[in-house]
């Protein structure tokens, strides 16, 4: 199972679209918010068959779209949120002990436009940072591919455009 992570892309949607041609088909696509309005044409970029799993960012004003979300996929509990409502600017363990208590073993968010991938107290959490505003060292665009097999075995890739 391929999956697409991305976050904060902010509507400015040309490394998106790219990263979606280069990657379908993929089985789902995860943005962790601030689509900034583009949710409503992001599913008619990715192959139809393609699964769409998105939350609200803290720049998402008009956006229906779920604060957060927990899913399920081959067995692993995914919690999913832009990360704003649980301080993840000072750091991801209190989005670690959220996930941990709903019974999550993975956490993704976004918000803070750096990538992130790490375990904390058993749980994996994971940012992909920006396709649009990027704010690691290097400034370079990114997003994460995530492949889960049969049984439930997960590698994470992360990837830079440029």
């Amino acid at each position: 199972m391929k999956i697409l992570i991305v976050s904060d892309t902010h509507r400015r949607d040309e490394n998106l679209k790219l990263v979606i041609e280069e990657n379908i088909p993929m089985d789902m696509l995860i943005h962790l918010g601030d689509a900034e309005g583009s949710d409503c044409y992001i599913p008619e970029w990715v192959n139809p068959e393609c699964r769409m799993e998105m939350v609200l960012g803290n720049n998402d004003f008009f956006s229906k779209l779920d604060r957060e979300r927990e899913i399920e996929i081959r067995g692993h509990r995914i919690f999913i949120t832009h990360g704003h409502y649980y301080g993840v600017s000072m750091g991801p363990e209190g989005l670690a002990d959220e996930a941990r208590s709903r019974g999550c073993d993975i956490a993704m968010y976004g918000h803070t436009h750096k990538p992130f991938l790490g375990k904390i107290d058993g749980v994996t959490v994971l940012n992909p940072g920006s396709l649009s505003y990027p704010r690691q060292e290097g400034r370079r665009p990114s997003y994460m591919i995530m492949m889960v097999d049969e049984e439930g075995r997960i590698d994470y890739w992360q990837k830079f455009l440029h």
